[in-house]
């Protein structure tokens, strides 16, 4: 799939870490960057750099700090927010040479990528979400039942060496097991793409990094600046494709949106679950694209 758009892999300095990072489509006339999530890589946007070549963007795919050949710093306290919005505006500073750019994030990608329109660390022309709340609206899911029997994994994951010791077992099997509990369409999830992003996890260090993400943002007080009384209203055009099967995320999560964004577009597909690019990359194109161009 991706032969056909891929230019080269790179590694970008960026806020003193070294990001291994696909470039597709290079001389394009407006710049899209790809943030994926846990516990993926930048494979997960397989499907979407094509068409984005094709509309005319040149992409950049960072796997980002702790993933792939990516640098893994060691600490806890280097997964906070602003240290991986920081990664992105560096990265970003390389990339757009002026060029509008459009930022693309599913799950802890998009829990970035919220935080970086909110806080207007660059210019942003589009924002793109895929299944993943507001951090506003992620905190306020989060004082209901509902929500925090769907998000179980994350108190989990403030455990010491446990989490990543059970995940790198037998091969990382629940990292395979992550996707085909998730998906309810695995048509796209084969063993030959499962076994990628499980030897990605077991790259020494990775796994600790991986968690380490949900430790920081529970540790640290950098989201506590996005709830909805200390956020900053978000002015770019923003698109929202969401999975209704999610089942880590309560659909409920995509609404309340008003005083959040002020032009903002709500996509919902039925039948697909959390890893919505992937599992149902036709009507994630067909969405995507309808929106980029209007």
């Amino acid at each position: 799939m991706l032969s056909e758009t891929l230019d080269e892999v790179v590694f970008v300095e960026a806020n003193g870490q070294r990001l291994e990072t696909l470039i597709a489509g290079k001389g394009g006339t407006k710049l899209a960057v790809l943030l994926h999530g846990f516990p993926e890589s930048n494979h997960s946007w397989r499907f979407q750099i094509p068409l984005l070549v094709k509309l005319g963007y040149e992409v950049w795919a960072p796997n980002l700090r702790g993933y792939g050949q990516s640098s893994k710093p060691p600490h806890m306290r280097d997964y906070a927010i602003e240290h991986l919005m920081e990664d992105v505006a560096q990265l970003m500073d390389q990339a757009s040479n002026g060029r509008p750019v459009t930022l693309i994030a599913h799950d802890w990608g998009a829990i970035i990528a919220w935080a970086f329109a909110a806080s207007n660390l660059r210019p942003l022309e589009r924002l793109v979400i895929l299944n993943v709340p507001h951090p506003a609206r992620l905190a306020e899911g989060l004082r209901t039942w509902r929500q925090i029997r769907k998000s179980w994994y994350v108190f989990f994951f403030q455990l010491p060496w446990l989490p990543e010791k059970l995940m790198a077992a037998a091969g990382a099997q629940a990292i395979g097991r992550a996707f085909s509990a998730l998906a309810m369409d695995q048509t796209n999830f084969g063993p030959d793409i499962l076994q990628i992003y499980r030897d990605n996890a077991l790259i020494p260090g990775a796994l600790t990094a991986m968690v380490n993400y949900y430790r920081a943002a529970a540790q640290t007080k950098g989201l506590a600046n996005f709830t909805r009384d200390k956020v900053t209203t978000i002015s770019v055009p923003t698109l929202m494709i969401w999975g209704e099967e999610d089942l880590a995320l309560g659909v409920e999560l995509t609404d309340g949106y008003e005083e959040l964004v002020e032009d903002f577009t709500l996509i919902r597909l039925k039948g697909v679950g959390h890893w919505v690019q992937q599992e149902a990359p036709q009507a994630v194109n067909q969405h995507l694209e309808a929106w980029l161009v209007r």
